[in-house]
């Protein structure tokens, strides 16, 4: 339906039609991408937005406006630079409105920094933060192999680089070369290159592709933005990662990128980066063969010099045959008198055995002395023996006599009486007897039996009818019986 054929469309006092907000959204959508398809819009980014989208926002501003910005995320991947805040750029694309703001905007499809200028301020702000993080450090720059077995290049396998570095390596010593084929410029070359340096440090030693023992990096002349790959952060970080000693030579000797700082050792040119990894061959061979003269001479010197200190030496040194003569005479002397040694020594202990066994006393009259002495000692020990057990025996008579004197039958005999009781114990006291209490009455030559009858009487007790009596010892000395 035209616009012009719009049910809203009135026939008042006036021509103009009346739109709604999506037609002029529209209309004004059309006119602006229209109009501008094609344009280069330079200015300054700022609030620059990375979405998870991959898609990026942007603003472009100078001193009197401000243009917002957007590049998608197939576009972001192909630019040539890494967008950030306070570059100066020019940016390549069409503007279109975005109706869902009512704003307008610039969709990006190439950007580029703004001028030389712009460029190196960009290059010197890295340079100095790269170096504040210690990637340029000189103590961490490793020495070139003196005679590398395999060489590594990173370059364009179509320009004159390769060739000049094939060429020069065959005049100076032949190696064998690994070409890692990138771009050297352009979009993507940066991400190639890097992937060179890591791959190339990847190769195991022993493998199908030999690891290379030294990495060269070039490529020829050009300008600022030409070489602007060799200045990429990602580059660098890949140079001082590198496994392998690596040699930088990026344009003409004037030019200086930032892998030049990164690398173990820069090259003014690709044909000095070549220079740098051989030596020249057939100087090689022309030192060999100095060396090996001197080598020669400094040994024929040598030999030479010993050959006049021995002869000196020799000049110095008795005859042979004099030293053996002299030798013979002293093994005839010494012959001798060790024979005469022998005999005056075996002389010598001889007279001395004598001499000690005169000394000896005979065994048979020693043995006849020693026991005429035991005899001697046995005889005085029996008499002391003697003497021992009679003195003992009287002391022993002595001891019973005095023990027989004071034994309780001397005072039986001289008419004492032992009173007992039952249990055999004896009586000591009147006031422990009883009445009827029997007693044992024990006299020097026998006992009797008694019964108590009145305890602490005067006329004291009287024997129990039937009393045992036992007979008097023979030969009693006439005392009456006590009951």
């Amino acid at each position: 339906m035209a616009m012009t054929d719009h049910p809203s469309t009135g026939t008042g006092d006036h021509n103009l039609p009346v739109l709604t907000v999506g037609e002029i959204s529209q209309a004004l959508k059309r006119h602006v991408e229209g109009a501008f398809d094609h344009v280069r819009v330079r200015g300054e980014i700022s609030g620059l937005r990375r979405a998870t989208s991959g898609h990026i926002y942007f603003v472009l501003k100078d001193e009197t406006a401000i243009l917002k910005g957007v590049c998608w995320r197939g576009t972001a991947a192909r630019l040539g630079i890494k967008p950030e805040d306070g570059m100066d750029v020019v940016v390549t694309g069409r503007l279109t409105t975005y109706p869902g703001r009512s704003e307008y905007q610039m969709v990006a499809e190439a950007m580029e920094l703004a001028g030389e200028g712009a460029l190196l301020k960009l290059l010197e702000d890295r340079r100095k933060r790269l170096a504040a993080e210690g990637l340029f450090d000189v103590d961490r720059k490793r020495p070139i192999p003196f005679l590398p077995e395999v060489i590594g290049v990173v370059t364009s396998p179509t320009g004159a680089v390769i060739r000049d570095i094939l060429h020069r390596l065959a005049d100076r010593f032949p190696r064998r070369v690994l070409l890692w084929p990138v771009a050297v410029q352009g979009n993507g070359a940066a991400e190639q290159i890097a992937v060179a340096i890591e791959g190339f440090s990847g190769l195991a030693t022993s493998g199908p592709v030999p690891r290379p023992d030294v990495l060269i990096v070039a490529r020829g002349g050009g300008s600022l933005e030409d070489l602007w790959a060799f200045n990429e952060e990602i580059v660098v970080r890949a140079a001082v990662a590198s496994a392998i000693p690596l040699i930088a030579a990026v344009g003409h000797e004037t030019d200086t990128t930032l892998i030049d700082f990164a690398a173990d050792r820069r090259a003014p040119t690709p044909t000095a980066a070549a220079e740098m990894a051989v030596p020249v061959r057939a100087d090689l061979i022309a030192r060999m063969i100095t060396l090996e003269a001197r080598q020669v001479g400094a040994f024929n010197r040598v030999i030479e010099h010993g050959r006049t200190r021995v002869a000196g030496l020799a000049r110095g040194l008795p005859q042979p045959g004099r030293l053996v003569e002299e030798a013979r005479q002293r093994l005839d002397d010494w012959s001798d008198r060790l024979r005469q040694s022998l005999a005056v020594g075996i002389d010598r202990r001889r007279q001395r055995v004598a001499a000690l066994a005169a000394g000896l006393v005979s065994p048979r009259r020693r043995i006849d002395l020693e026991r005429s002495r035991v005899n001697a000692e046995a005889r005085a020990l029996s008499a002391t023996v003697r003497a021992r057990l009679n003195d003992c025996g009287r002391r022993l008579d002595h001891a019973g006599a005095l023990l027989e004197s004071y034994s309780y039958q001397r005072v039986l005999e001289r008419g004492f009486v032992l009173a007992t009781d039952s249990d055999g114990h004896a009586v000591t006291s009147a006031r422990s007897l009883k009445p009827a209490m029997r007693l044992g009455l024990r006299f020097h030559d026998g006992e009797a039996d008694v019964v108590v009858a009145e305890p602490g009487g005067k006329g004291g007790g009287r024997a129990a009818p039937g009393a045992r009596r036992r007979k008097m010892a023979a030969g009693g000395d006439g005392q009456g019986t006590l009951l």
